[in-house]
């Protein structure tokens, strides 16, 4: 009887013959009373009656090929294997290197093949619907993670914008990156070529690197998963949906971030949301646990404490205040330390820019700007490149034509200025 053999185009995949050990060519025998690892024999071995232990000549047995049509005539099971293989290797819609590699079909051959029969194929195409609505049941009803989705028309940056920088180079329209993940693993191959006077021993070599490649793609797609998956792409978006937990919960979701490689992205969101209801109960808690101390037994009673409560507090912190400025008052120097004191106390705090798009393509002093005045550096490169060009263009810039061109706030816009003209970017007018 003839079976498709449960194993790959590659020999090196299948188990060696139990007689000579050498590795199977189809068609091969496979013993239907041994078990239940299968013992399989050579077409040689089997002539000569070999026996092993339990196996006897006389047991029934299979014959194990993949010559023989499965969807139409003229495609035998092996070519149709070696076809989906080709299609996954080589990528859909290039037809001439699938016909390359499977070496026994024509390009047209090959893609009129699969269109029929795996894409335009009533039965498959029913049961992808199938599955599409099970999918579209299971997210009604199921809780999903916020990811980075598609729509219909998908932004298509131009190349080195800001939104491209932002995005890290993910292009929404081919839904790849400009740069990849160890973008230089194809280099490897590019020397190697598969020729049939080949040792046995570079033959095994050259099949070692190829693996090594697709190790290296397998892995370039895992991180590509996890960038998707966790919603990463748009780093602004990302950071905005982070604001929204209390200052504790951010520093967790920042320590926390580096295992979300190894959960889903909603087994990772619902673990930073049990850590957020924990929490707001814990501090819900202690404010319960403060009124009871406090003798107050109804929840009007709690507002009034609370209304109270602030308005000592805004109190003291006007007594503090009346007391430093007694003090400093009659010495001028330390009078003026503490106004830098208080300035400093009421400013925000430097932005930190770890992880932002552009910072590597920022000077030491020009980071500094940029934490000072809080702006990211995407935004300081644009400013400073319009800047740039404008004080070529006229020979020098003013203010006033600074400000005209960079629709920021005023201090910041002078800030930049100021400092371009320190470095020496840029010229007055």
């Amino acid at each position: 009887m003839d079976r498709l053999a449960s194993f790959g185009n590659d020999p090196f995949d299948k188990p060696p013959c139990r007689g000579c050990s050498s590795y199977l060519v189809e068609p091969y025998i496979k013993c239907v009373e041994c078990g239940p690892s299968p013992f399989l024999l050579c077409l040689q071995c089997f002539t000569r009656g070999y026996e092993y232990k339990k196996h006897q000549s006389d047991h029934k047995y299979e014959i194990m090929t993949s010559d023989f049509p499965v969807l139409e005539p003229g495609w035998t099971a092996q070519e149709e294997m070696a076809l989906l293989e080709a299609v996954m290797d080589c990528g859909f819609g290039n037809w001439q290197d699938v016909a390359y590699q499977m070496r026994t079909k024509t390009k047209e051959e090959c893609e009129g093949h699969y269109m029929k029969n795996f894409i335009n194929n009533p039965l498959f195409s029913s049961t992808l619907l199938n599955l599409r609505q099970m999918e579209d049941h299971l997210s009604r009803t199921a809780d999903t993670a916020i990811p980075f989705k598609p729509t219909d028309d998908p932004p298509r940056p131009s190349f080195d914008s800001q939104l491209s920088r932002d995005m890290a180079g993910y292009m929404p329209a081919r839904a790849d990156f400009m740069e990849e993940f160890d973008n230089y693993a194809e280099w490897d191959l590019k020397d190697i070529d598969f020729v049939d006077d080949d040792s046995d021993i570079l033959h095994a070599l050259k099949v070692a690197v190829v693996d090594i490649y697709h190790s290296r793609l397998k892995e370039r797609q895992r991180r590509k998963k996890i960038i998707r998956d966790h919603g990463l792409i748009n780093l602004r978006k990302f950071q905005i949906l982070e604001r929204r937990y209390p200052k504790e919960v951010q520093d967790l979701y920042d320590v926390m971030r580096r295992f979300a490689r190894v959960v889903g992205p909603i087994e990772h969101d619902k673990f930073i949301e049990s850590h957020t209801l924990e929490f707001e109960l814990r501090r819900e808690i202690r404010r319960l646990q403060e009124y009871r101390r406090e003798g107050i037994q109804s929840f009007c009673g709690a507002k009034v404490y609370e209304r109270v409560k602030r308005m000592r507090e805004d109190e003291r912190r006007k007594r503090n205040m009346l007391c430093d400025i007694l003090q400093y008052i009659h010495d001028s120097r330390a009078c003026q330390q503490w106004l830098h004191k208080q300035a400093a106390i009421r400013s925000a705090p430097p932005l930190n820019l770890t992880g932002l798009p552009g910072t590597e393509k920022l000077n030491e002093r020009e980071k500094e700007l940029c934490q000072v005045v809080r702006l990211v550096p995407g935004a300081y490169l644009e400013y400073k490149q319009a800047l740039l060009n404008e004080c070529r263009r006229q020979g020098g810039l003013r203010l006033a034509q600074a400000r005209s061109l960079i629709k920021i706030d005023v201090n910041k816009t002078r800030k930049i200025y100021d400092f371009l003209i320190k470095e020496g970017y840029i010229n007055k007018a």
